[in-house]
């Protein structure tokens, strides 16, 4: 039995996925054995600072090695670290990489927005359904959002853009960004698609949780609304307090409900689906099916 782990280094925090692959007849499953998200938020300094400091890079090597030891335990035979923009952006990202390779041994590669919204929607497998539909994705990270249009099971596009929970957070996204996504959003979809729309990451999740919303059903667009207008009317103590929310997710929700809903209105789609799939969970198809992950030990 195959053991396989996917980290994800993104600009709110830093995720770990490990898989075992089970052969079952014809087809493999991804078995999820662990998971684990520590809230490091790099974003914090690169999209401010433009360089991620000593304590981020101390923090972000020791989760790294805990990783490592997990992996170890679990007997994890192939890897794959990816950073997305807090990393790819500071200008001394390579500074970074060298020290946790120094300090864990384990190598973090940077990839492009293209890339990340592509890798994120190999991990849904409802692709493979609905050939009539048009289906949109739409995961929302702390330093990006990635979009992902498949039309008929075979046109794919894709685009990154540069705003996200954490840039929002400290007003480091222009307005018209929200026109740039819903102007690509028009050049790409047809007024005849049968749109349906995905949402992923972390924020959504918690989101489908707090409208009531039950799993593999979608939520409404007056649901999300609702949510934002009662949550703004509260401040950060309050929010942690009266909703249970972590300290890291009662700040960033907010901005990530207006991503969403923006993307809804963007599409004029009164409800979106909540597949619980990410980066990490595309991750782990790639490195099963083309073979690019490295070697814990290596």
């Amino acid at each position: 039995m195959k053991r396989i782990a996917a980290i994800d280094i993104g600009s709110n925090a830093v995720r770990m996925l490990i898989c075992y692959v089970i052969p079952s007849g014809e087809k493999i499953i991804f078995q999820k054995n662990s998971y684990l998200r520590l809230p490091i938020r790099l974003g914090e300094d690169s999209f401010k600072d433009g360089l991620i400091s000593n304590s981020k890079i101390h923090k972000l090597s020791n989760a790294i090695l805990s990783f490592k030891y997990i992996m170890n335990v679990h007997e994890v035979e192939d890897y794959q670290i990816y950073a997305t923009s807090a990393l790819r952006e500071s200008k001394n990202h390579k500074d970074v990489i060298f020290e946790i390779k120094k300090t864990t041994g384990l190598k973090i590669n940077i990839i492009s927005g293209l890339k990340e919204a592509k890798i994120i929607s190999k991990g849904n497998s409802l692709e493979k359904i609905e050939f009539n539909r048009t289906f949109l994705y739409v995961d929302v990270g702390g330093g990006s959002t990635e979009f992902s249009i498949l039309r008929k099971g075979i046109e794919k596009k894709s685009k990154s853009f540069k705003i996200g929970t954490v840039r929002l957070l400290n007003n480091l996204v222009d307005e018209r960004m929200f026109i740039d996504i819903k102007s690509w959003l028009d050049s790409c979809l047809d007024d005849q698609d049968k749109i349906k729309l995905f949402a992923t990451g972390g924020n959504i999740n918690k989101i489908q949780s707090m409208t009531g919303s039950k799993i593999g059903k979608p939520i409404s667009y007056l649901s999300l609304k609702d949510l934002y207008n009662t949550l703004t009317r509260y401040n950060y103590q309050e929010r942690m307090v009266r909703f249970d929310l972590n300290p890291d997710r009662a700040d960033v929700i907010i901005p990530a409900l207006k991503i969403f809903i923006t993307t809804m209105e963007s599409v004029s789609s009164n409800k979106i689906f909540v597949p619980k799939v990410g980066l990490v969970d595309g991750m782990i198809n790639e490195i099963f099916y083309e073979k690019n992950g490295n070697k814990l030990n290596s």
